[in-house]
């Protein structure tokens, strides 16, 4: 079997992680897979550094028309018994166009749980002819604006459990960011934009300050906010305990050393990093949004609050703050959830399930 995969991303997080380890995965067992990227993407410099035959070709967004000629004259040439579209930002609508045209099985991703208006929606997911959810959550918005319930399946995302994993790395924190005082150090790890709630964490930090001076809040993370971030913290006098970090590849070192994950997302497919905190068994605290609650069991691997509510979030990290024994039982229940629902293996034959099928068909 022959499979090429469209992956619009340019930096390897999110979305593009997860289309490596579903290549390696395959790769692992005896799948041909062809990656399409933009030049000069992160994920087609791990794809190759894997033996994936990767193919870049300019990707504009939406609008980029002649991006249909280019991938059709791609799949004439390869012949794959599926094409993969993985991303948004074009790839998904005019990946789909192409797979009609061109007359290969086609494969959605999807990642988001925004809703579509209910006309795009009839018109373009008849575009596929299978679209995989990372999350049940997901699946269910598709339901509820008129995708067929044999079209649309949850497999969900994965995390690298041997990479990431509860290894106590000693000084990390200190050594990598400068973190000294022996206080406790709360994490949130998100890209910088509206819906993920930083604003939420800033307005509950003065509250558990109150209650833990010494905490510390690190920011990872790059975006468009970042500026307006930083102006946030300074407005509530926080520069001496909130730490911007920006993208840090070390995230595996760095993770295990943080006592709390923090996620007040508005919205959330299923939230990665909500895997790796699991995976290196760090409790969470996350907004009960989206696919959330499938990656936070509440109140067994952390906690779950209301969307944009900062006193109740704040209560539950002073909780978990307040209790080492508690975050300690939550921690290996965190792992445990990550090696059972979240597994690489697991995500790589349920994708491999659908193309089967399709082949079949």
């Amino acid at each position: 079997m022959k499979v090429v995969h469209v992956e619009a991303g340019r930096h390897l997080y999110g979305g593009a992680l997860q289309v490596v380890f579903l290549l390696e995965g395959l790769q692992a067992r005896g799948i041909e897979s062809v990656l399409v990227c933009p030049p000069g993407a992160e994920v087609g410099r791990r794809a190759r550094e894997l033996g994936i035959d990767v193919r870049e070709i300019p990707l504009r967004g939406d609008h980029d028309l002649p991006f249909i000629l280019r991938l059709v004259r791609l799949l004439r040439r390869e012949r794959p018994d599926i094409l993969h579209l993985h991303s948004r930002r074009g790839a998904d609508t005019l990946g789909g166009i192409v797979g009609r045209l061109a007359g290969v099985p086609t494969v959605l991703s999807r990642r988001v749980d925004n809703p579509e208006p209910r006309w795009l929606v009839a018109v373009k997911y008849r575009l596929y002819d299978r679209v995989i959810t990372i999350s049940e959550a997901i699946r269910q918005v598709l339901l509820e604006e008129g995708v067929r319930p044999e079209k649309a399946v949850c497999v969900h995302s994965a995390v690298d459990t041997v990479r990431y994993a509860p290894q106590k790395h000693s000084h990390a924190l200190q050594d990598a960011l400068g973190l000294s005082g022996g206080g406790p150090v709360i994490g949130m790890i998100a890209q910088l934009i509206p819906r993920k709630g930083h604003q939420a964490l800033l307005d509950a930090a003065p509250q558990v300050l109150a209650a833990h001076p010494q905490a510390h809040f690190v920011l990872f993370g790059r975006g468009p906010l970042h500026q307006e971030i930083e102006q946030a913290i300074r407005a509530r006098n926080l520069q001496d305990s909130v730490l911007m970090a920006g993208f840090r590849d070390d995230l595996p070192v760095l993770l295990p050393e943080l006592d709390i994950v923090v996620h007040p997302a508005e919205m959330e497919g299923l939230g990665v990093s909500l895997l790796q905190a699991a995976a290196c068994g760090v409790p969470v605290v996350a907004s009960r949004a989206g696919g959330i609650p499938e990656a936070v069991d509440d109140s067994h691997s952390g906690y779950l609050v209301p969307p944009g509510d900062t006193k109740a979030l704040a209560t539950a990290i002073n909780t978990l703050l307040a209790d080492a024994s508690l975050r300690q039982a939550m921690a290996g229940n965190a792992r445990a959830l990550a090696m059972q629902r979240f597994s690489c293996a697991a995500m790589v034959s349920g994708n491999l399930h659908e193309y089967q099928r399709l082949q079949a068909r």
